[in-house]
């Protein structure tokens, strides 16, 4: 807590003075453009990664960065994202997966979960489908592999659920959003991004909006995540054998 009470003072003494045009501003409202949906991981710290300042990103967190398909549950991320498009005005959604996810490694074992940590188990439900196509597809890689692998298409996973939502599936047809899969490396700080046209992901600066020289996800460590059409085509919403155990 002395540490969480020092920074406190530091950002009172110097943050605010320095930035009180800011702060009165969004006194008024906040306006940003931005669904930034990522893991609980204290490692991951979507302000710091994107160098944002207060009010440019809509943040929602929690273990594994998903996001229950509509109507699976009342919680709080389908109200934060319907707010997010038909309130904010949101324009890009970004799901940021991280190597090492925690949620991931419970996922590779989500049969133990069920009595050691009985509501972690009912959330990972939430992504079920993301372990059945790495078991189907991916299962002869070994266990480092189909974990980075497990990263990689729960972003995916929680792109298609994302589009079972009414309004961002309205504002998708209109043009109005985009929706964006980041995976973030914890150890050098490097962010790859879904390429739709190859079914991959490459480094973020072969991204539209900046075009250097790209790496895969095969330069990053990512083993054999290079999605084929029939594999993408595969990802659904849930298996009903496993919500119904």
């Amino acid at each position: 807590m002395k540490d969480l009470i020092k920074g406190l003072r530091e950002f009172q003494n110097s943050y605010v003075p320095q930035h009180k045009e800011l702060l009165q501003e969004l006194s008024h409202g906040q306006h940003p453009r931005v669904l930034f949906i990522t893991c609980s991981d204290s490692r991951v710290q979507p302000e710091l990664i994107t160098q944002s300042d207060l009010g440019d990103l809509f943040v929602i967190r929690n273990a594994g960065n998903i996001v229950p398909p509509y109507g699976a549950t009342n919680g709080g991320e389908g109200a934060t994202i319907e707010y997010a498009i038909k309130s904010l005005d949101i324009q890009h959604i970004v799901v940021c997966g991280h190597t090492t996810c925690g949620a991931m490694k419970g996922l590779l074992q989500v049969g133990e979960l069920e009595e050691k940590m009985p509501l972690v188990y009912n959330w990972l439900k939430h992504t079920e489908a993301t372990r059945e196509l790495v078991e189907e597809h991916y299962g002869h890689l070994a266990k480092s592999e189909k974990l980075s692998t497990l990263v990689a298409e729960n972003v995916l996973t929680q792109i298609d659920n994302l589009k079972t939502y009414p309004s961002v599936r309205s504002h998708l047809h209109r043009n109005e959003v985009q929706l964006h899969g980041w995976i973030y490396n914890i150890v050098d700080g490097t962010v790859l991004t879904y390429d739709r046209a190859n079914h991959t992901f490459v480094s973020i600066a072969n991204s539209p909006y900046e075009r250097p020289k790209a790496s895969s996800l095969d330069d990053q460590g990512y083993g054999s995540s290079r999605l084929a059409q029939g594999q993408r085509d595969r990802i659904f919403r849930g298996s009903p054998a496993f919500y119904h155990r």
